[in-house]
């Protein structure tokens, strides 16, 4: 008998095994939102915050980890728009100068894999762009002056790096043809069915943030630089003024967004004569990061208080279809969209508020709606980075700036 009961108890602890590992299948998110993010009061290190974004998750909305840098925040601020296929995470301190390479192949357990400074004789990079062969190409916005001469250049580079962050080869965006114009690589658009690359330039410095005002069209394959061009100035007389995203659209065109909330169009990048048209006009100033979904383009404008969608089935001439305001004072900045999820991602200015929001679109309607089920620990929609315990054993307000899906 008191064999038989212990063979019985060893068939239900055996046969449980598989169970628990079941349950926890189930219960574990599938679905994470990375969250680059710094001390608020520049008192801290930089941390990545993982959030757990699967709707179906108990605690969605909820915060799952965090990792910790070296890095004392200075201004913690892109990182990759989405999820590469390798897991490999680019982020920077812009300010500082500095980037790191992230494993979120584990989503409960990221790790560092490094970081770099200056790269190719480039310094200060602010946009990472995946190319066909899983490389990251990235914008710097100075070339590198020399050791403590404490100068930064009115021009900067490309340089393309691997996974591990060695370089792989650089070059500069300097045209003898634009000797008096800024020339500081912000961001950029990869084409690789046409080989060619538009990069935006514009300043992240506030004294010459306004002087930005010219893209250029480089080739893909050997990083040459083809053509540096005006854009078109429209009515306003301001929105075209520092160029910053530039995305893809549905019928080949790139769409550039503007500091002045604009939207200019380019065409014909694949000949010699590139073309700029001022297509859109955005209310106010100090527009944001924009994403496009399906024939939608949604942008962050804080004049608005909250993000606008235009329908950009016809490039050439975008119609609002929906706007959404968040609240009375926040500054939405970047935007992100959750394939998998469905959800968009929403971060704000330094300030304006201590939540993140996640969103939905409708994609045959272009509605934004917040997802109330999106909830952090305290009921509230949305996630809070104000005066909280950090799993990393600091308490204080984060400061969230590049957001990204898990794939």
């Amino acid at each position: 008998m008191p064999r038989f009961v212990f063979v019985l108890a060893l068939v239900f602890c055996v046969a449980g095994v598989p169970m628990q590992s079941q349950d926890h299948k189930i219960t574990a998110p599938e679905d994470y939102l990375f969250v680059w993010t710094g001390d608020a009061s520049n008192q801290g290190k930089d941390f990545l915050a993982v959030l757990d974004a699967d709707p179906s998750s108990a605690a969605y909305g909820h915060l799952v980890t965090t990792l910790v840098t070296d890095q004392q925040t200075v201004r913690a601020h892109d990182t990759e728009y989405t999820m590469p296929a390798s897991g490999m995470l680019f982020a920077n301190d812009h300010d500082a100068g500095r980037t790191f390479i992230f494993d979120l192949r584990n989503p409960l357990y990221p790790k560092t894999v490094t970081s770099f400074a200056d790269m190719g004789g480039y310094m200060h990079p602010h946009s990472y762009l995946r190319l066909p062969n899983g490389h990251v190409l990235a914008t710097f916005q100075h070339a590198h002056r020399g050791e403590g001469d404490g100068q930064s250049g009115a021009t900067g580079g490309l340089v393309e790096i691997d996974d591990q962050g060695k370089v792989v080869r650089s070059a500069s965006n300097a045209d003898p043809a634009f000797a008096d114009a800024l020339l500081m690589p912000y961001s950029l658009v990869v084409l690789p069915d046409v080989d060619r690359i538009v990069l935006t330039n514009s300043s992240m410095h506030s004294e010459d943030i306004f002087r930005g005002v010219t893209y250029q069209v480089w080739r893909l394959s050997d990083l040459k630089l083809l053509k540096t061009a005006y854009l078109d100035v429209g009515e306003n007389r301001y929105a075209q003024i520092s160029p910053e995203e530039p995305r893809l659209a549905p019928d080949g065109s790139v769409l550039i967004q503007t500091l002045g909330c604009g939207l200019e169009r380019i065409t014909g990048v694949d000949t010699n004569e590139p073309r700029s048209k001022l297509v859109y006009t955005f209310p106010g100033n100090w527009c944001g990061v924009p994403t496009i979904v399906g024939h939608y383009l949604v942008q962050s404008v804080p004049s608005m208080h909250g993000l606008i969608v235009v329908d950009i089935a016809n490039a050439a001439k975008p119609v609002e279809v929906s706007r959404l305001k968040i609240g009375d004072t926040c500054s939405p900045h970047w935007t992100g969209w959750g394939a998998k999820t469905q959800r968009l991602v929403v971060t704000y200015s330094l300030g304006s508020t201590d939540r993140l929001y996640l969103l939905k679109l409708d994609q045959a309607t272009g509605a934004l709606t917040f997802d109330g089920a999106f909830r952090d620990e305290d009921g509230k929609t949305g996630f809070s980075f104000a005066d909280r315990e950090w799993p990393q054993g600091w308490k204080g307000t984060g400061a969230p700036h590049g957001a990204v899906f898990s794939r």
